[in-house]
């Protein structure tokens, strides 16, 4: 049996095409807050695109077809001038912290006009959501927001911390907030097993949590426990035992040090199997082929809490060295890491052993250690990931932040279009358009957003492709992206071409 969330995405197309090819609605009349015309329509579903216009009232879409301009009155007119019209993007894994990032400019210059945080394990107001919540909506956003609860934050919240097997008590309690969290609006729980205190959970743990994912109609998240080629799958078949229970998605899919198209269509074939079999499992994929992650990525888990890195370092100092620079070199040699953050932000792991005359693995240990740094990995093969990234029930992220040193906060979503449509043409702009609206939507289980349709919220874009700019670099990696003309939040339009407009429109969304 076919992905739930692939049996939806087939009957939404087949729906589309036979109303876009009926006789359309009649031109209604009365007053609309927007009214653009001419535009060229890709409505999200992988549909092809149609001719035209569209009207918003509050925060929705009110019609779709030929709008006859005498009967209506409207307070903004956009002529889309053939330019497309398409949902706003939806981003499947970000980062950010609402209370202090609420602008999330980064975002919507990207076309993004809602995103998901709460990933990798950790999560912001767990312990009291609905408190949280209610402070952001007095604060106002800049993009639509939805959260999931973090799996290590659980850890914390319970006292499980470090444990490798929780008591009874704690693992009542991490299901006890989970189950909370969910029923007051977080859209499930996202999982960070190669990061610490997550690492220490094993299956009975995880089964009993997800199964709460599962009893209330959400959805586990997993940054999976080990992304290395010589260990994602045995992290995927971990992860689809969990698909028992709820569905699953593999957060930011990579593969570390993997070569080759092949090894990822071995890989997606894999997923195709266990979806026959019934396990509803989904992926999401950034356009870029090096990581960031905090430097503890490279140490061994003996050198990192709960244990003391200074005792550790006094006592296995060699064997330390050893593991650190086989690692290391595992992972394309010092060059490949470039740190983000610190005294050393800007250069490779090379670059600072040279300057500092010692060897690179003395840097880390010495220097650095393992919480002393954050940085991006160039880990990835690009053939790979492409491969990865056509899959149809793979969707788009950016694993960004309004200031992480990396540019994927700041130019995944143009980077698709830019480079992976107009140069690569890995994929067509509607499928593109899929990748990054309908289908986060539905996996996710978002409701009423992520499709051009009547009585779905007014998130939407107005661009032309080939203007689409990703201006990111690793160098500088907070260039905003350019070409997204129009950006238009709950039917306010938040990015427009004079600038003038306030851009705080966008809500906390609540799972209902």
């Amino acid at each position: 049996m076919r992905s739930k969330c692939y049996l939806n995405f087939l009957l939404v197309v087949c729906i589309g095409i036979l109303f876009y090819s009926c006789k359309r609605s009649e031109s209604p009349s009365g007053s609309f807050d927007i009214l653009i015309t001419n535009a060229k329509i890709l409505d999200g579903t992988g549909a092809e695109a149609f001719t035209a216009d569209l009207l918003v009232r509050d925060d929705s879409i009110a019609f779709v077809g030929d709008v006859d301009e005498r009967k209506i009155t409207v307070m903004k007119k956009i002529d889309a001038d053939g330019k497309i019209l398409s949902p706003g993007f939806i981003d499947a894994h970000a980062h950010g912290d609402p209370l202090v990032d609420a602008d999330f400019l980064n975002f919507l210059h990207m076309g993004v006009t809602t995103i998901c945080l709460g990933q990798d394990g950790f999560s912001y107001g767990s312990e009291n959501l609905t408190s949280w919540m209610t402070q952001i909506d007095a604060s106002g956003l800049g993009v639509n927001v939805l959260s999931f609860i973090g799996h290590s934050t659980l850890r914390e919240l319970s006292g499980t911390d470090f444990v490798s097997v929780p008591t009874e008590s704690q693992l009542a309690s991490m299901q006890e907030i989970l189950r909370q969290g969910i029923q007051r609006g977080a859209y499930g729980l996202s999982t960070g097993l190669e990061y610490t205190p997550g690492y220490f959970a094993q299956a009975p743990e995880m089964t009993a949590l997800v199964q709460v994912v599962g009893e209330n109609k959400g959805i586990l998240m997993s940054h999976m426990r080990n992304e290395d080629d010589d260990q994602v799958e045995k992290s995927i078949n971990e992860l689809l035992a969990q698909g028992a229970f709820a569905p699953v998605h593999i957060s930011h899919f990579k593969v570390v040090y993997g070569k080759g198209a092949e090894r990822g269509r071995f890989l997606l074939a894999k997923l195709d199997s266990a979806r026959q079999a019934g396990i509803d499992v989904t992926a999401d994929v950034y356009p870029y082929t090096a990581s960031y992650t905090g430097i503890g990525i490279v140490f061994p888990e003996w050198a990192k809490a709960p244990n003391d890195y200074k005792k550790v370092k006094a006592a296995r100092r060699d064997e330390l060295a050893n593991f650190l620079r086989e690692r290391i070199n595992k992972r394309n040699g010092p060059d490949a890491t470039l740190f983000g953050n610190g005294d050393w932000r800007g250069m490779t792991l090379a670059q600072v052993a040279d300057s500092l005359a010692i060897p690179f693995e003395d840097v880390l240990i010495d220097v650095v250690g393992p919480e002393g740094a954050s940085g991006a990995y160039f880990v990835m093969n690009e053939d790979l990931q492409t491969v990865l990234l056509q899959d149809s029930l793979t969707c788009i992220s950016s694993d960004g932040s309004p200031t992480m040193h990396h540019p994927r906060g700041y130019g995944s979503f143009a980077k698709i279009i830019r480079h992976y449509v107009n140069e690569k043409q890995a994929l067509t702009l509607a499928d593109a358009i899929r990748k990054m609206t309908y289908l986060p939507a539905s996996i996710v289980g978002l409701e009423k957003r992520g499709a051009i349709k009547v009585g779905y919220k007014a998130d939407l874009l107005v661009f032309d492709p080939k203007e689409i700019r990703d201006k990111a670099t690793y160098e500088e990696p907070h260039r905003l992206a350019e070409g997204f003309e129009y950006v238009i939040v709950n039917g306010r339009i938040a990015k427009s071409p004079d600038e003038k407009e306030n851009y705080r429109y966008g809500l906390f969304l609540r799972k209902e």
